[in-house]
C-alpha cells in the first residue's frame, strides 16, 4: 500500500531526499564566516634608511614579492591608499639606523616608529595605528628581550617595554602590540601607560607566540634576525595547544585588551580554542612563511592567488579571529 506523503517524509525523519543541502548551496544563500574590509589589519615596515618620496623611499623585500621597505613619505602613501580601499588598521614595524644592546632607539621620541605616527597621524587622521612593541628590530643581538651572561632576562626587559609603550603612545599610538613574550609584560605596559596619563591607549598582546619556522621572510623585512641561539626560551612550542590558553588567560589578567595568536593558518585549532574559551577580541596574525608561501606556488602556477588567500583568510575567520594581520590586506580589500 502506497503511503501518503507526510507518512514518507515522517518515515524518512528528515533524511535524503526530504533534505537536500544542495538547494542552498545552488542559490548560494548561507555563508556562515564572512569577512569584512575594517577587520583586516596592514602591516607596514618603516625603514629608517630609506629618505625621500621618489624612487629611494621605496625597497622591496626579496623574501615577500609584493611587499617593500618604506621611507615615512611613503608609508603615508600606503596608508592612504588602504584607507581608500576601507581598511582602517594598521601595524608599523620599524628598522632604525642605529641598534645597540638594549634598544635605545626604540624608545626615543624621534625614533624611526614615533616620528612615522606622527606624521601618519597628521596626514592621514581617520586611521587606527598600531604599533609593534619589541625589541628584536632594535638590538645588535636581535632578541626580543635584554642579554645577561649570554641569556634573554625577562624581567629587566619590561622596564623598557614600558618605555617603549609610553614614547610610542606619546607620539600618537592608538594601540601597542607587545610580541617578545616576555612573561609579565602586559602587566608591566599597562602600569607605564597608566602611570603616565596614558589610560587611553589600548594594549594588543602577541599572546600565543609560537617559535615557528614561519618567521623567516619577516627577520628579512624587519632586519631582526638573531645573533646566537633562537628563540625557544620565550617563544612557544608549535606542540603545545593548552599552553596557548594559559597564556592568553595571563594577558587578560594582565590588562590585554585584544589577543593575538601567531601565527595563523597553521594554528587554526588555538584560534578556535581560545574564542570557544575567552571572550575578548582576538587577533590572529596571517604570517610572513604563509604569504611567501601561497604567493610563490601562485607564481609557479600550482595554486589561483586570489582564490586560496580568500580561503585561507576565510578560515582563520571560521576559526573564531575577530582581526586579521595580514599581508594581503589590500588585495583582500578590493576583491570584497
Amino acid at each position: 500500500m502506497m503511503m501518503g506523503v507526510e507518512e514518507e517524509h515522517e518515515k524518512m525523519n528528515g533524511l535524503f531526499p526530504a533534505v537536500r543541502m544542495r538547494r542552498l548551496r545552488k542559490l548560494k544563500l548561507i555563508k556562515e564566516a564572512r569577512l569584512y574590509t575594517d577587520e583586516l589589519i596592514l602591516p607596514l615596515f618603516i625603514d629608517e634608511h630609506l629618505k625621500g618620496a621618489g624612487g629611494s623611499g621605496r625597497r622591496p623585500i626579496e623574501s615577500m614579492p609584493g611587499q617593500y621597505r618604506l621611507s615615512i613619505e611613503e608609508a603615508v602613501k600606503e596608508v592612504l591608499e588602504a584607507r581608500s580601499l576601507g581598511i582602517k588598521s594598521i601595524l608599523l614595524f620599524g628598522i632604525p639606523l642605529r641598534k645597540d644592546e638594549r634598544g635605545s632607539e626604540s624608545f626615543n621620541e624621534d625614533g624611526i616608529i614615533q616620528r612615522a605616527v606622527r606624521r601618519i597621524k597628521e596626514e592621514v587622521g581617520d586611521v587606527i595605528v598600531i604599533t609593534d612593541l619589541c625589541l628584536c628590530e632594535y638590538t645588535t643581538h636581535g632578541h626580543c628581550g635584554l642579554i645577561e651572561d649570554g641569556r634573554v632576562v625577562n624581567d629587566p626587559t619590561l622596564e623598557i617595554l614600558g618605555r617603549i609603550a609610553v614614547s610610542q603612545a606619546e607620539a600618537g599610538a592608538d594601540i601597542v602590540a607587545p610580541s617578545g613574550m616576555m612573561d609579565g609584560m602586559v602587566g608591566a605596559i599597562r602600569t607605564a601607560l597608566d602611570e603616565n596619563g596614558l589610560s587611553d591607549t589600548a594594549i594588543m598582546s602577541y599572546a600565543a607566540k609560537y617559535c615557528s619556522a614561519l618567521y623567516g621572510p619577516f627577520r628579512d623585512a624587519a632586519d631582526s634576525g638573531y645573533k646566537f641561539g633562537d628563540r625557544s626560551s620565550y617563544q612557544m612550542d608549535s606542540a603545545n595547544a593548552r599552553e596557548a590558553l594559559r597564556e592568553v588567560e595571563l594577558d587578560i589578567r594582565e590588562g590585554a585588551d585584544i589577543v593575538m595568536v601567531k601565527p595563523a593558518i597553521f594554528y587554526l585549532d588555538v584560534i578556535s580554542r581560545v574564542r570557544a574559551r575567552f571572550d575578548i577580541p582576538l587577533a590572529a596574525y596571517n604570517v610572513s612563511g604563509e604569504y611567501s608561501m601561497l604567493v610563490a606556488a601562485s607564481d609557479k602556477g600550482y595554486l589561483k592567488k586570489e582564490e586560496v588567500m580568500m580561503e585561507g583568510l576565510t578560515a582563520i575567520k571560521r576559526a573564531g579571529a575577530d582581526l586579521i594581520i595580514t599581508y594581503f590586506a589590500k588585495e583582500a580589500a578590493r576583491l570584497l
